[in-house]
């Protein structure tokens, strides 16, 4: 059974005190097509700079219950520590503009918290203080700061350190129980990783771009006006100062949050046209200014850019009669009819082993070679053949040729590995079935706003 009552946006919104704030975000128009879809630049070293101790708003909210979920409640002191924390972590600066969009993050990830531990209690799952001490120490070094610091910082903020040590302790948990549940199913299969690979190099030639990213979704946030308002605000937040890693933690509902944004290298033509238009404008360092897609609005930092890989390497695997130019027209002919007659029976795996179990042929692994190293004759059948396939017989001055490709890929210095690209993969597909877990988590829970 399901019983959830929406409320309006104002409604929670009126538990706040009207805050005049000393310096209120700049606002920062609707896109035309006449502007810049870059919004600034943004600083590097705000990413590694320790946080500054955030000034405690004099917002006020009422201390009574202000939603259940499945009869947990959620207080007015409970959704303020949270915003309180979302500042804190972000260093967002509050204004008058952007107070809404912190107070609705908190409250859904209050929600979400309740969702979680009761999952956590369903399943027994615990976390001892000393992981959860671990964890903080991660927080604190991350901030810059020793651990101890790290809580003083956090108390000048107005936040309890007892709510942040059971923040940590339900993520944590939470981590665990997908984890322990979807990481099975999670792992990608050797067919999903050779498509990706191949994917990858079919497309290494495109230009490419190492980009952050934080995507806003609509149906969290109250719809799409409220997304692109709250991307706008978070854009403004973030020229002035506010690290995009922490705000993409916080905001972003993109499985890259988790890495503070980092969605890694994307290929030209593989984003939606909207994005990609903003790809090819944006330079190094720049911000761009909300990007509204269906569904909701992204906020894109161009990290780098660069051309397509220059190099294509292949993996060869060979058997060899020898016959070098004096050798007999007949030899050659029957050494080609013996190859021919050979070939059905042989791939990749079983290519060396045959070649060294009949007298007369010669195998060997050619390893991974740029096609552009490879002997003429050879060339051809690196770029087109398909992977896993045996060639014809191929004349050589040295003798006769069986050619295996046994792999091809896109080469160069930055291109990802085999376990690079498997843990992406692995990666994404547990982001999603943790996004599915707690969409359907919610679907099934009573939630109410008082």
């Amino acid at each position: 059974m399901r019983l959830t009552r929406y409320m309006a946006g104002t409604a929670i919104a009126a538990l706040l005190a009207t805050q005049v704030f000393a310096q209120a975000a700049p606002r920062i128009s609707p896109q035309s097509p006449a502007q810049s879809p870059a919004a600034g630049a943004l600083d590097p070293a705000a990413e590694a700079a320790p946080a500054q101790p955030p000034l405690a708003p004099e917002f006020e909210m009422a201390e009574g219950v202000i939603a259940t979920v499945n009869d947990q409640i959620i207080t007015g002191f409970d959704l303020r520590q949270r915003m309180l924390m979302l500042i804190a972590m972000t260093q967002v600066q509050p204004t008058a503009e952007n107070l809404p969009a912190i107070q609705n993050q908190a409250l859904q990830a209050l929600i979400d918290e309740k969702l979680q531990q009761q999952e956590l209690v369903r399943y027994e799952v615990e976390i001892p203080d000393d992981e959860v001490n671990a964890e903080l120490a991660e927080l604190a070094r991350d901030a810059g700061v020793a651990p101890e610091a790290y809580l003083r910082f956090l108390e000048d903020g107005g936040i309890l350190p007892q709510n942040l040590r059971e923040q940590v302790r339900t993520e944590t948990g939470w981590r665990a129980l997908v984890g322990g549940r979807f990481a099975a199913r999670s792992r990608p299969t050797r067919n999903q990783i050779d498509q990706a690979l191949r994917q990858i190099a079919e497309q290494a030639s495109r230009p490419q771009y190492l980009i952050g990213e934080i995507y806003i979704e609509a149906a969290r946030v109250g719809g799409q006006q409220a997304a692109m308002e709250g991307a706008r605000q978070l854009v403004a937040q973030m020229v002035q100062g506010a690290p995009f890693m922490n705000v993409a933690r916080q905001f972003s509902s993109a499985p890259s949050a988790q890495r503070g944004g980092d969605a890694g290298w994307v290929v030209q033509g593989s984003v939606q046209p909207s994005v990609q238009q903003a790809l090819d404008a944006l330079q190094p360092g720049q911000l761009s200014n909300p990007i509204p897609v269906e569904g909701g609005v992204y906020i894109i930092y161009m990290r780098d850019k660069r051309e397509g890989a220059a190099t294509n390497l292949v993996s060869l695997r060979q058997m060899m009669i020898a016959a070098d130019d004096t050798a007999a027209e007949a030899d050659v002919a029957a050494a080609t009819a013996r190859l021919e007659a050979l070939r059905p029976q042989l791939d990749c795996d079983s290519i060396l082993a045959r070649a060294s179990s009949e007298q007369g042929l010669l195998g060997a692994d050619l390893g991974e070679s740029d096609v552009a190293d490879l002997a003429p004759q050879f060339q051809q059948i690196a770029r087109t053949a398909e992977v896993g396939t045996v060639s014809g017989p191929v004349r050589t001055p040295l003798g006769l040729h069986l050619v295996a490709v046994c792999g091809r890929r896109a080469g160069g210095p930055q291109l990802p590995s085999t376990q690079q690209v498997s843990a992406r993969l692995q990666n994404e597909q547990l982001s999603a079935l943790e996004r599915r877990y707690i969409r359907d988590l919610r679907a099934d829970a009573m939630i109410e706003f008082k």
